[in-house]
């Protein structure tokens, strides 16, 4: 009878536990398709998904969630590991480092993709020790049509895995080149993700070969000079530094990402200068810390995998110990660009000032081609070497500009104003239409790309002129100040002459184009009244004629040029349609 009421006893106060909050993790089953394959193979995209789902389910600490939607129609897919106990991720932020991990963007380098799953499993399950002040998160792979579009052979010299996901998205865009202009919708709900968590670091893996060389892992720390100021100076001196000396601990070398192609490294390569197309480009636009990973395409996969898993442990340890430092770094780097009166906007290798670099290689030589009798590279691996190299890691500034106090974008612009809108930035519209004194620029000069690249057909090299001009501006036209978080983000956008600015990517080519032309059999007689009324205009065009034979043996060009001094000329040709309104 005792063991009857013992039972009826142990029962009822079973029942009433909420057991809710223990998940059970046998009956999942946690091992990649990674290591069941003995380190050849890497998981589908269904897989993976799935995976972080069962991941989800089995430990509280894991959350999944959906974002957006792909050029794929998949939504992008967030995952947050988070032992805190905390779930507002408001009041986490303001005690707890955030780690952003992005995987998959070229789906064929699916090295981070394996890794990360692994990762996520080790630290959920308490296989290996958690950060205290860090929360992790990953897009466990951002390029979802292309992991889609699987095959084994478009990575042509890649060592393994057996299958994999193509380079292109479902649009055949390659991700790594979209961050700035968010032609896909890929990259505009990666906004709305990275805008949600606010990252301190970012980490995006990826695999690589240019050159042949002992290293597995390479990194690419985003271009200490353009990241600037105290939080610069603290991924070169610091952060990077501790990554080496980490990984080296554990007998992983890395060396920084050899930035060469088809050559030999021991010449001596550039650091690789990540404008705002790229991932790191744009996260250091909201002064996040920047780092992709490049593993070497010619090492075994099983050991690009774990060598990347050995890699993002010791940066979320870095992280977690400096945890109060990167914030602190952080935010004064935010108070710097409201405050600074200038920017650099253009950067170039200082080719006078390289830093010495220990270099693991393997000795070369050129010889005649089977294939093309002309001569190639060929390494020898079974003579490696260690040598004293050239890293040319400092840029020196090449333009410098004056931050204005706001720009003015008319609203017929919105393609550029709803890009605006995705990365948070306030603007205010005018109230009632007004006549404002601003900056205006003028389009002088700009090259063009004769092929296509990502849609585009890009100009660089853009150098434009200033001018005080009073402009009419309508009610709803959009008031954008730049004393905000995003002003490095506007600043690059917005000045023409920024590498990866909207002008340069060709967001306002209609203004490259003139619309009203004239009649040159009418034109004729308004251009000698011109040239009659004007003595100045007259002793112009005449030295202009004297100097130029192809202007002074063309009728055509000479009307054209007198016809851009006249009061019939548009004043909307080649003048940039983003105003300034200075300090």
């Amino acid at each position: 009878m005792k063991k009857l009421w013992l039972v009826l006893g142990i029962m009822i106060s079973l029942s009433s536990c909420d057991f809710s909050k223990y998940r059970l993790v046998k009956d999942y089953d946690f091992e990649t398709r990674f290591e069941k394959s003995g380190g050849t193979e890497t998981g589908t995209y269904a897989e993976v998904i799935g995976f972080y789902q069962q991941l989800s389910d089995a430990y509280p600490s894991v959350t999944i969630q959906e974002f957006g939607e792909t050029d794929s129609g998949l939504p992008l897919h967030l995952v947050i590991l988070n032992k805190s106990g905390e779930q507002d991720l408001e009041k986490l932020r303001k005690s707890h480092s955030v780690m952003l991990i992005n995987n998959g963007i070229h789906p064929g380098e699916s090295d981070g993709i394996d890794a990360t799953m692994m990762l996520f499993r080790d630290i959920a399950g308490d296989s290996i020790s958690s950060p205290k002040n860090t929360i992790i998160a990953t897009i466990p792979i951002y390029n979802a049509g292309g992991a889609l579009n699987r095959n084994s052979t478009s990575r042509t010299n890649q060592n393994g895995p057996k299958e994999y996901g193509f380079r292109g998205n479902a649009r055949n865009y390659d991700l790594n080149r979209d961050f700035i202009k968010a032609d896909t919708k890929n990259a505009q709900t990666f906004y709305e993700i990275f805008h949600y968590l606010n990252p301190d670091v970012f980490i995006d893996n990826h695999v690589s070969n240019g050159a042949d060389y002992q290293y597995t892992l390479t990194h690419l720390f985003t271009q200490h000079d353009k990241l600037g100021g105290n939080l610069g100076a603290y991924v070169q001196k610091k952060m990077m530094p501790a990554l080496e000396d980490s990984l080296k601990a554990k007998d992983w070398d890395i060396t920084p990402y050899v930035n060469v192609f088809n050559e030999v490294p021991e010449d001596g390569f550039s650091q690789f200068m990540d404008t705002p197309r790229y991932s790191t480009g744009y996260t250091t636009l909201w002064n996040t810390l920047g780092m992709m990973v490049e593993t070497h395409m010619l090492k075994p996969y099983d050991k690009r995998v774990m060598g990347t898993y050995e890699l993002m442990k010791s940066m979320i340890k870095i992280t977690d110990a400096e945890s109060s430092v990167i914030k602190d770094l952080r935010n004064q780097a935010r108070r710097k660009y409201l405050t600074d009166r200038s920017y650099n906007l253009k950067f170039e290798v200082d080719e006078e000032n390289p830093t010495k670099r220990e270099f693991k290689g393997y000795e070369n030589e050129n010889i005649t081609s089977e294939v093309t009798g002309q001569q190639r590279l060929k390494y020898k691996r079974d003579k490696p070497f260690t040598e004293e190299i050239d890293y040319f890691d400092n840029y020196k500034v090449s333009q410098e500009i004056e931050i204005p106090r706001a720009y003015i974008i008319p609203q017929g612009w919105w393609q550029v104003v709803n890009r605006l809108k995705m990365n948070n930035i306030k603007m205010e519209p005018l109230e009632r239409d007004t006549l404002i004194e601003v900056e205006v620029y003028k389009i002088e000069e700009y090259e063009t790309s004769e092929t296509a690249y990502e849609g585009h057909y890009v100009h660089k090299n853009t150098q434009v002129t200033k001018t005080s001009e009073k402009v009419k501006f309508r009610k709803g036209d959009h008031l954008i100040t730049t004393f905000q978080d995003g002003a490095r983000y506007l600043i690059e956008t917005l000045e023409p002459s920024a590498v990866d600015s909207f002008f340069n990517w060709n967001f306002f080519d209609t203004v490259l184009q003139q619309k009203e032309g004239f009649s040159p059999y009418v034109f004729e007689d308004e251009a000698k009244e011109m040239l009659e009324n004007n003595p100045e205009l007259k002793k112009e065009f005449d030295e202009k004629k004297r100097q130029d034979s192809d202007f002074r043996n063309s009728w055509y060009a000479q009307l054209d040029w007198l016809h851009k001094r006249s009061e019939n000329y548009e004043e909307a040709h080649l003048r940039y349609p983003v105003f300034r309104l200075p300090r």
